[in-house]
């Protein structure tokens, strides 16, 4: 049996159970199990596998980094944090244009599941009046969450791709911000251009809560300023701004405990766990090197591999964490190592599958709310994302 077919058999598996709905940790724990049966790799290989996926450094800050994001999502959205942002972003704003997109967008920069359904009414209310159409409606609340993906330190996927590739966050976060643009100004584009430009006026008193509503951007600003202005890694820098929290809204100890059981919960070990193991099984069995030497001998190109691998993943499973977790490890080693233009390419690549995915669960959610229909979604998120596209393949050369 071929290392190709190897690779494509473990693959097509990852890929079944990930549109199962089954958890990412444990398909990657499988996807591992199924290497190892395929590479007939002894007990006392695998033992020293698993040690090497257990002992990695990359993995306790994985593990504590994920963790305490969950951690200081709950504290946000318990006492109300996020509910602030958007008082404050309504009385910031006077044009009616930025009202409508900061809704999606502050919602959107905390990784919460279903985050997608609360900017929903949102997105409705600032809408309320205009000649616009449900499909047009929904892309807004769609498109505008998910610029942070591309480099929000708080979401996993960008945070993953710096362990997997043992690259600077900073770097990548970098080398995506262009992206992070281009997806901003594509949809200020496809939906803003019937909006009229004329401002809201102030209402009475609105300068004092708007001071107020103001303050409640500190904590995730700060975050911000910690890991890209100061480099200091993503784990060390919410504690720093977690601890305070604590203190400031005199959290319990029960509280305290509950709120670290929510944040190192089971599925996010077995999910670190998973990904990091398959990354070693994969480096153990030879595979990637043997198939890497096997693509540079059939003169295989590189460059459609690096942007359709990530992409048709992300397609079919609609997850960052899934396409990264499952595909950056392969092409890492397929291409020989990992450099920026490779890495911040394919997630490129990978992220715009995840925006195309009927199984994105913020694109299922937005379309039932909104009641709107599904390919008149497509018919602005397709252009959108080609520019995206396009822009990456730009930076891919420009970065070589």
């Amino acid at each position: 049996m071929t290392d190709l077919f190897r690779i494509i058999l473990t693959f097509i598996l990852i890929l079944l159970l990930l549109r199962k709905k089954l958890h990412l940790g444990y398909v990657m724990l499988i996807a591992s199990a199924v290497l190892f049966f395929l590479y007939r790799m002894d007990i006392r290989w695998i033992s020293r596998t698993v040690g090497k996926a257990v002992a990695n450094e990359v993995t306790l800050k994985l593990l504590l980094a994920l963790s305490l994001i969950r951690i200081f999502e709950l504290i946000l959205r318990e006492k109300e944090v996020l509910s602030r942002m958007m008082s404050a972003a309504k009385g910031f704003f006077r044009s009616r244009r930025a009202v409508i997109i900061s809704m999606p967008m502050l919602i959107g920069m905390l990784p919460s599941l279903g985050g997608a359904y609360f900017s929903a009414p949102m997105v409705k209310e600032a809408t309320t009046g205009l000649k616009m159409s449900q499909e047009e409606k929904a892309f807004i609340n769609y498109w505008f969450r998910h610029p942070w993906e591309y480099i929000l330190p708080l979401y996993p996927g960008i945070l993953l791709a710096s362990a997997v590739s043992n690259m600077p966050l900073y770097t990548i976060i970098a080398a995506n911000l262009p992206y992070a643009l281009v997806l901003l100004l594509t949809g200020f584009f496809y939906s803003m251009r019937g909006v009229s430009r004329k401002n809201i006026p102030a209402a009475s008193g609105q300068r004092d809560a708007l001071t107020k509503g103001l303050k409640s951007f500190l904590p995730v600003l700060a975050v911000l300023l910690l890991v890209v202005a100061l480099r200091i890694e993503l784990h060390y820098a919410l504690l720093a701004v977690i601890l305070p929290l604590i203190l400031m809204y005199r959290y319990r100890l029960k509280d305290i405990l509950r709120i670290t059981r929510h944040g190192f919960a089971l599925d996010v070990i077995v999910m670190i766990f998973g990904i990091m193991l398959f990354k070693e099984a994969m480096e153990a069995s030879g595979a990637v090197k043997n198939l890497s030497g096997f693509f540079l001998e059939e003169g295989v190109p590189l460059l459609p591999i690096v942007c359709l691998l990530p992409f048709l993943t992300g397609l079919l499973t609609g997850l960052t964490v899934g396409f990264v977790g499952s595909t950056f490890p392969l092409l890492i080693s397929v291409t020989g190592g990992a450099s920026i233009a490779m890495i911040s390419l394919a997630f490129a690549s990978g992220f715009i599958g995840v925006l195309l995915s009927p199984v994105h669960l913020c694109l299922v959610l937005t379309k039932e709310y909104f009641r709107a229909d599904l390919w008149g979604i497509y018919r602005k998120i397709v252009p959108s994302s080609l520019v995206i596209f396009i822009s990456a393949c730009v930076e891919y050369i420009l970065l070589r």
